[in-house]
């Protein structure tokens, strides 16, 4: 178990950051980044369940801020320890081939996260979205916009209020279908052919419960919403959609496709509630670029407004 300052990280691995482009696979290696408010706090009671999802080695991470008075950052080792106290049980009865690391580091969350990023090379970064306020939310966003321009792993997005109201039972079986069921929103664009072909390397060697079903959910946005759906159904809509449906079949997923008429964002999130989901997958060309501030990305508005757990992939950027 390590307390490091951010400058001792940086010390031992570089200063410089060198930009770690994730190669997507069945997630082994997750980082779970907690405020231990958060609701991912709980997770150290169901090791087993993460395992489940082919998890080998679990690092949870939580961030001990700088206090504002001190002339030289210093950690506050009575909050280090007393956070390692609540999260050292995750390290207690594991699976056979399972290691749990307790990474304490102080500093900002962005750069604890990012310092954690190159010692434990996680491919997934687990976060949960505030649960204190406007300004907590503003940094929360932050946080996540820059960790999607720097595309250093999948993001899973968790909120606390789902984590925090599930009983122990609920919270068990959460954990052992984190990914079952993926809708994925899908409409031929790059950033959703993106998401389906990350989709096909996590289902590569993957567990039973693992990736058994997704749901190709196309809407319509452009034309009148009162026509009847089928005359907006162009071939080459019929075409893109039965391509990506084919490619995931191939793998032995159990793969449904729909179309649908109106407002992508509303429309995602209604079929949500209507179907058996553990998580909704997706990515953006436009999220944490300078674009975004103009037009925000269909990919920000689901990461904003979902209650659902959302599975969002980075895009590589050269």
């Amino acid at each position: 178990m390590a307390v490091r300052t951010l400058n001792e990280a940086s010390t031992v691995l570089g200063l410089r950051w060198f930009g770690i482009f994730y190669a997507c696979d069945m997630f082994q290696r997750p980082l779970i980044c907690t405020d231990l408010t958060d609701g991912l706090q709980r997770l150290v009671h169901f090791i087993p369940s993460l395992a489940a999802n082919g998890m080998q080695q679990i690092t949870f991470l939580h961030a001990v801020p700088f206090s504002q008075r001190q002339t030289i950052p210093q950690i506050d080792e009575a909050k280090a320890q007393a956070a390692r106290d609540r999260l050292s049980s995750a390290q207690t009865s594991l699976p056979e081939n399972v290691k749990v690391n307790i990474e304490i580091q102080g500093g900002k969350p962005l750069d604890c996260i990012l310092n954690a990023v190159k010692i434990y090379k996680p491919d997934l970064i687990i976060l949960g979205t505030s649960s204190q306020g406007a300004l907590s939310g503003r940094l929360f966003g932050s946080t996540l916009s820059e960790l999607s321009k720097r595309a250093v792993a999948p993001l899973l997005i968790l909120r606390p209020q789902l984590l925090s109201t599930y009983t122990i039972e609920e919270l068990e079986l959460r954990c052992r279908h984190l990914f079952r069921y993926l809708l994925v929103p899908f409409n031929g664009s790059k950033a959703s052919n993106y998401s389906v072909e990350k989709i096909k390397q996590l289902a590569v060697n993957r567990p039973p419960d693992f990736l058994q079903k997704c749901l190709l959910y196309w809407v319509i946005e452009e034309g009148n919403y009162s026509d009847l759906l089928e005359s907006c159904i162009t071939p080459e809509i019929r075409q893109k959609l039965e391509s990506a449906e084919t490619e995931l079949q191939s793998l032995g997923i159990e793969v449904l496709s729909q179309i649908a008429q109106g407002e992508s964002v509303p429309q995602t999130l209604n079929v949500a509630t209507e179907q058996d989901i553990s998580a909704i997958a997706c990515s953006s060309g436009s999220f944490g670029t300078f674009v975004e501030w103009s037009v925000p990305s269909f990919a920000s508005e689901i990461l904003k407004r979902s209650w659902y757990p959302v599975l969002y992939f980075p895009p590589q950027r050269g």
